[in-house]
């Protein structure tokens, strides 16, 4: 069973950036679909991103495209968040999470069987 654990978020001013990344346990990190979710006070959580296991396809949500940029780097079981001109609406928690079922684990939350424990980002203006 894999373990997940997030780290880089933070307190960050209106526009700036952030990079979150995702340690998981496994050796064969490279099994896993990866995905970033987050959850906003008195919100559902919501998709952010997802990355099939080699990293040769990924999504965006339609709210951070051109923004955010998810990668991974199999060798170092890590999965990346990288977030530029942040603003107030992307506070949250950013949760990352895994799945074995698919190559691509896509934007529904249930598909994944593996979370983290999720890092806050504040996003102040």
């Amino acid at each position: 069973q894999v373990q997940l654990v997030e780290s880089g978020g933070g307190l960050v001013q209106a526009g700036g950036s952030l990079r979150l990344s995702c340690a998981a346990s496994e050796r064969t990190f490279s099994s896993y679909a990866m995905g970033w979710f987050r959850q906003a006070p008195g919100k559902e959580r919501e998709f952010v991103s997802a990355i099939s296991r080699s990293g040769l396809s990924t999504d965006l949500a339609d709210s951070v495209k051109g923004r955010f940029t998810i990668s991974r780097d199999n060798a170092k079981n890590t999965v990346y968040l990288q977030m530029n001109s942040l603003n107030a609406e992307d506070t949250a928690v950013y949760y990352c999470a895994a799945t074995q079922r698919a190559y691509y684990g896509g934007k529904n939350p249930p598909m994944y069987d593996y979370w983290g424990q999720g890092t806050q980002v504040t996003v102040f203006s």
